[in-house]
């Protein structure tokens, strides 16, 4: 295989996947990190060692590692917009080389590590003040800042499907469908205060709002620079990026026996239609790498070669 093969399918990932980093979060601590050298650095979470990723064998199927990180960005959640602050995905991604189709493969806790999203004006801002029973007795109740403060917390809801490349290398064209779950954290809407879920999940379809710069090199096993080395890279940079999305479903769990569902859904501007809700990642970097001259044992060496830049 010619090491432009790479290239070719790089520049629509790069471009692409880092729209999903500011919607798919999952908990800093169930994320295990590993510290790589050199060019293999963005690449820390990469499941090199999962089976299907193992069994890549070069020729019907071919593995990539996926990394993605915006420092800032935005999100308008129906009637709500807050600020994100830095946010990381990481996955293996397969080729099936018959019909250039994709499938990702998320590492060991979650695709995605993110920084708390807060709720402005906490709990006081969502549901208060109310002259339902239940609802001011729960305002009544906010004493401090702990009590007052609400977390969002995105989650992923199932697999993301519809990846296209010809998309990813376009502007203003949704490139997959990423289903979601927002979770609202808070000690007074109780552990299960949830917008979406797996069942009925929040549907986004990110796209590229400008072209990002497209550049990359190669590098040897470990990480090191090398015009000849056996790792190709893509590096996607200084893209704006972004989407709206499918309808939001209303809230869930929220408060004793669900009793906050209603006065969250009113604040909030839930169920919300079709386009309501958006987002934007600014200054987003991808990186996208995979071997120059895939061979018969493609998943095997990337393996390998990941750990040999320990």
């Amino acid at each position: 295989m010619k090491r432009y093969k790479l290239r070719r399918h790089g520049v629509a990932v790069a471009g692409g996947l880092a729209v999903l980093a500011i919607f798919l979060p999952a908990s800093g601590a169930s994320a295990a990190t590993t510290t790589l050298h050199g060019d293999w650095a963005p690449f820390n979470r990469c499941p090199v060692e999962s089976s299907s990723m193992l069994a890549a064998d070069g020729n019907t199927t071919l593995a990539f590692c996926l990394a993605s990180d915006s420092p800032s960005g935005s999100i308008t959640l129906g009637n709500i917009t807050v600020a994100s602050g830095d946010v990381n995905l990481q996955a293996g991604i397969l080729e099936n080389t018959s019909d250039d189709s994709f499938t990702v493969i998320s590492p060991s806790g979650g695709a995605l590590v993110a920084a708390p999203v807060q709720i402005p004006g906490g709990l006081l801002g969502l549901i208060c003040p109310s002259n339902i029973p239940v609802v001011s007795v729960v305002c009544s109740e906010i004493t401090s800042s702990s009590l007052n403060a609400v977390t969002a917390a995105v989650q992923p809801a199932g697999n993301p499907s519809g990846f296209s490349l010809v998309a990813g290398l376009s502007e203003g064209v949704p490139i997959i469908t990423v289903p979601v779950k927002i979770q609202l954290q808070n000690p007074l809407l109780g552990p299960d205060c949830y917008i979406g879920s797996n069942s009925n999940p929040i549907l986004l379809t990110p796209e590229n709002l400008t072209a990002p710069t497209i550049g990359g090199e190669f590098f040897d096993a470990n990480g090191t620079p090398d015009a000849a080395g056996v790792m190709e890279s893509i590096v996607s940079t200084g893209g704006t990026e972004g989407a709206g999305s499918a309808p939001i479903p209303g809230a869930a769990g929220c408060g004793l026996l669900g009793a906050l569902n209603g006065i969250v859904d009113l604040k909030v501007g839930l169920p919300s239609p079709a386009g309501k809700s958006s987002f934007t990642l600014n200054k987003a970097s991808s990186y996208f790498a995979g071997l120059a001259s895939p061979g018969s044992d493609d998943g095997q060496l990337l393996a390998q070669y990941w750990n040999s830049a320990r």
